[in-house]
Parts: C-alpha cells; sequence; structure tokens
C-alpha cells in the first residue's frame, strides 16, 4: 500500500516563502508522476503543479514563476518551493503520486498552508 506524507505547512506572512516535502512510501518503483494540488475553503480542489520521470515540470498559471516543484526520484520524494506567497495561496495542500502511467492517483492526508499578516 503506497502512502505519501507532507510536511512543512505553515503561517506565514504575504511575500513570504514556505517549502512543503512529501514523501512516499510502500512501492519499489520510480514513480512516474508526483504533484500537488490544494482546497481552499469553500472551494473545490485544484492542481498547482506536476513533476514527471524525466524532471518535466508543469504549473498551474496562477503560480507560476512563484511556485517550484523538484523530487529525487531515489527517494520517491518531491519538494514545493513556494515564494511569494499571497493571501488567495491559503489552502490545504496535498501531495499526489501516480505510480505508473494512467493508474490511478494515491493522495496524502495534506498540510496547511496560511498567508496573512
Amino acid at each position: 500500500q503506497v502512502q505519501l506524507a507532507e510536511s512543512g505547512g505553515d503561517l506565514v506572512q504575504p511575500g513570504g516563502s514556505l517549502r512543503l516535502s512529501c514523501s512516499a512510501s510502500g512501492t519499489p518503483f520510480s514513480i512516474y508522476q508526483m504533484g500537488w494540488y490544494r482546497q481552499a475553503p469553500g472551494k473545490e480542489r485544484e492542481w498547482v503543479a506536476s513533476i514527471l520521470t524525466g524532471a518535466i515540470r508543469k504549473y498551474a498559471d496562477s503560480v507560476n514563476g512563484r511556485f517550484s516543484i523538484s523530487r529525487d526520484p531515489r527517494k520517491n520524494a518531491v519538494v514545493l518551493q513556494m515564494n511569494n506567497l499571497k493571501p488567495e495561496d491559503t489552502a490545504v495542500y496535498y501531495c499526489n503520486a501516480i505510480i505508473r502511467r494512467g493508474g490511478d492517483p494515491y493522495w496524502g492526508p495534506g498540510t496547511q498552508v496560511t498567508v496573512s499578516s
């Protein structure tokens, strides 16, 4: 059973930075795709960023240029560096993993990010 564990959520002032981490356990394989989603109060969960094997990175328009995703495929871990945070970035951030292309996603329990002065 694959399990994901996120860490790094916190309260930060506008313009500040946070670094979210996620590690996967329970699979001997290098994970095909890892990424981040977020869900703000009263809103649907939305995609934030993804990184595939081969280091192909994709970002939502709302975070492009401010967030950076990276991974260590040997450790099945992914990091989301978030800079110039805005109040609208406030949400629960969820780690997502797809073990094999076309497979069902796995989800972490989430970590809270709050951007407020």
